[in-house]
């Protein structure tokens, strides 16, 4: 539902950015953290849904602060300081050098497991992304030392990998190594006999294998979702979904599955309420509701209801703010990390890729997400990966990992024909959509 809002003064800029912030002034948000700053010449946003422009007010609130004289300005925060000039991450950071962006690595890091040799072998199999920045079949001599290497450390490193999967779990990741040494071997020829074009795609296989290694450590669910949430629909591990969307006004591309996978293990709540709502054949039909090349956002039913009403108790329900912190056993909930002064933590799942899903809510309502959800589109100047201005004030709870760079061509009105689960039903816990029928 829309609000209204006070005139703020805007100022036209160029290559402006976008990026929400907090409690400086409540005129300028919507939910979750949409600004609208208003004047003549800017048109406001009146689609449907929870986010709005966020570069007017951005520029607006920096002018405000005192950048321009005669402007008044507007109190900040004790913690102003900090949310402009990010801490340099902890030594929790995943690994050193440049943020990862790659939705499946991202995954692949997310795993609650600690065997180190199986992450030296997927680091330099990884690195062939960077190989392949090379022109030309000069890649092919980098990512050939890139594939020894990860060949190299497994063979020196396949007891302690061995040793890490789950008693239940053996059979099938030590065929997930044999497939992996496969791989490898298929690599080496696909650069013998110089087959650019072949590298990116066996890679992607390759990386599939290690993650199925990965998954084969862990042995059950970690932990133990707090009680007053223990009874929502929880996702006990991953599941993947495809999602079809019908595109209108695009010729060359009509129909789009996404494939989104889903972390239970870092987002039980959330990723949980998703999977049960698409089990419920709640999206399916819906129209994307947002798309301004930030955020595509989808999930506010028709008619006054802005998330779901649980026909067994009429009420929406409402799905706590869930973060989940590296280093730490457990998510937190119900507060941001800003609020519990975690200003230097590492999120496990951060809003570094291109497609990351995350649950929308409220800005100044912690606890209001429902089944309003979106995927952000791209890294600004003021959204920079590891240290992103969402990160710990909004859930991530998925990536899309299959077609992801097509979410840009979404456009409000374009139809949701179908979200159906791929894998992982059965990691779903307390399902409603079986008591509904």
């Amino acid at each position: 539902m829309a609000a209204s809002f006070a005139s703020l003064p805007t100022f036209n800029f160029v290559n402006s950015s976008r990026f929400p912030i907090k409690r400086i002034d409540a005129s300028c948000f919507k939910k979750p953290f949409e600004v609208r700053c208003c004047s003549g010449n800017i048109p406001e946003y009146k689609q449907k849904g929870t986010f709005s422009s966020l570069t007017e007010c951005a520029i607006s609130l920096a002018l405000s602060v005192g950048l321009i004289a005669a402007v008044p300005s507007i109190a900040l925060p004790p913690n102003a300081y900090a949310l402009a000039n990010p801490a340099i991450p902890d030594v929790s950071v995943l690994i050193s050098g440049p943020p990862i962006k790659d939705p499946e690595a991202l995954l692949r890091y997310a795993l609650p497991i600690n065997n180190k040799a199986i992450r030296e072998v997927q680091k330099p199999l990884e690195d062939i992304t960077d190989s392949l920045k090379i022109a030309g079949v000069k890649a092919l001599d980098s990512v050939e030392r890139n594939v020894r290497q990860a060949n190299r450390t497994l063979q020196q490193g396949k007891s302690m990998i061995v040793a890490g999967f789950a008693e239940s779990k053996k059979d099938h990741g030590n065929e997930m190594i044999e497939k992996l040494e496969a791989g490898m071997q298929d690599m080496l020829q696909i650069v013998e006999d110089r087959k650019r074009d072949a590298v990116a795609s066996k890679q992607k296989e390759i990386l599939k294998y290690v993650g199925g290694i990965e998954e084969d450590m862990v042995d059950g669910f970690p932990y133990e979702v707090p009680e007053e949430y223990r009874n929502m629909p929880l996702l006990k591990g991953r599941a993947s979904v495809d999602m079809k969307v019908k595109i209108k006004d695009n010729p060359n591309l009509e129909d789009c599955v996404f494939r989104i996978v889903l972390d239970g293990y870092n987002a039980p709540v959330t990723s949980g309420n998703f999977l049960d709502l698409v089990e419920r054949h709640f999206y399916d039909g819906m129209e994307i509701q947002r798309s301004d090349g930030f955020v595509v956002q989808t999930g506010d039913p028709e008619g006054p209801a802005e998330g779901f009403i649980d026909p067994s108790t009429e009420k929406t329900r409402a799905v706590p703010l869930e973060i989940m912190v590296t280093g730490e056993k457990t998510p937190f909930y119900s507060s941001t990390l800003e609020e519990l002064g975690l200003y230097k933590a590492q999120v496990k799942l951060p809003f570094n890729a291109f497609g990351t899903m995350a649950m929308a809510r409220e800005e100044f309502e912690n606890d209001s997400g429902s089944s309003q959800v979106f995927w952000l589109l791209k890294e600004s100047e003021l959204t920079p990966s590891n240290s992103n201005i969402l990160d710990g004030r909004y859930a991530v709870f998925g990536y899309v990992t299959d077609n992801e760079d097509f979410l840009a061509d979404l456009k409000v009105g374009d139809v949701i024909e179908s979200i159906q689960v791929v894998s992982g039903l059965d990691n779903l816990a307390n399902p409603s959509y079986k008591i509904a029928g």
